[in-house]
């Protein structure tokens, strides 16, 4: 696996070199987009219509910040890099904290930490990350932006989480108004909650409509017709106190 940013850990003193791996990967079933007419793929070309250059390659294609209108400043990687301080270049704990306190939606993409020629420090490191209970609350650059992150112990050693800033995450587009909640209803939901909580193992779920996908994209490649999904029956209830009732019964049989 490539190493996607080589960093070091900052924590008071204590400077721990890592590698950063991606822990994620997009597995969903990827088309291409075809001309309809001859069924053909699309390309993208990047033109110039200036220069009237219909094909430009990447080296022929820089960064441009317009600070007015129609007008640019052409940034090099190399002014990147300048501006860049040895502390741009770590990931900064700035703070420590519990994990419940970070709303989710906060979160953006995971990556495996590696030691990097710091195995004592690191193992120390998540020693203390584990004994406590807390996650990192750091920055670092990465490419052209800083990045808030946490960094949390795992089973096998450290994951960094990239954060979004407070004014990326944008406001609910509807508030949830002041509704009255029927107490009786609270608890019949309550009680369904409790029927239907278990531990969460992740080898348990698949992704099931991939595999319906794949089965009519075999059928259209043999010529078959592909069939339309069978409606689910569904139970006509309007009272919401009576599809509660309903549901704790249901789920009451299922365990």
């Amino acid at each position: 696996m490539a190493v996607a940013h080589k960093a070091a850990i900052s924590f008071g003193l204590v400077h721990i070199p890592v590698d950063l791996y991606t822990a994620t990967q997009d597995v969903g079933i990827r088309f291409n987009q075809l001309h309809k007419t001859c069924k053909q793929r699309i390309k993208y070309k990047k033109v110039c219509p200036h220069c009237n250059i219909n094909d430009l390659k990447a080296d022929d294609i820089v960064k441009g910040y317009e600070y007015e209108k129609d007008k640019y400043v052409v940034m090099e990687n190399e002014d990147f890099e300048k501006i860049k301080t040895e502390k741009d270049k770590s990931i900064t704990i700035l703070h420590f904290a519990d994990l419940d306190q970070i709303d989710p939606i906060f979160f953006e993409k995971t990556y495996y930490v590696s030691p990097s020629g710091s195995d004592k420090a690191y193992a120390l490191f998540k020693a203390a990350l584990e004994s406590e209970k807390k996650v990192a609350i750091g920055k670092t650059v990465l490419g052209t932006k800083e990045t808030l992150v946490t960094i949390r112990a795992a089973k096998e050693g450290l994951i960094i989480e990239t954060m979004y800033f407070l004014e990326e995450i944008k406001a609910i587009p509807k508030p949830l108004t002041n509704i009255e909640v029927n107490q009786a209803e609270l608890d019949m939901a309550k009680m369904l909650i409790n029927n239907m909580t278990k531990e969460f193992k992740p080898e348990e779920y698949r992704d099931e409509y991939a595999a319906k996908l794949r089965d009519a994209i075999e059928k259209k490649i043999n010529g078959q017709e592909v069939v339309e999904a069978k409606p689910e029956p569904r139970a006509n209830v309007i009272d919401l106190m009576e599809a509660l009732r309903q549901s704790v019964q249901a789920t009451k049989k299922a365990q």
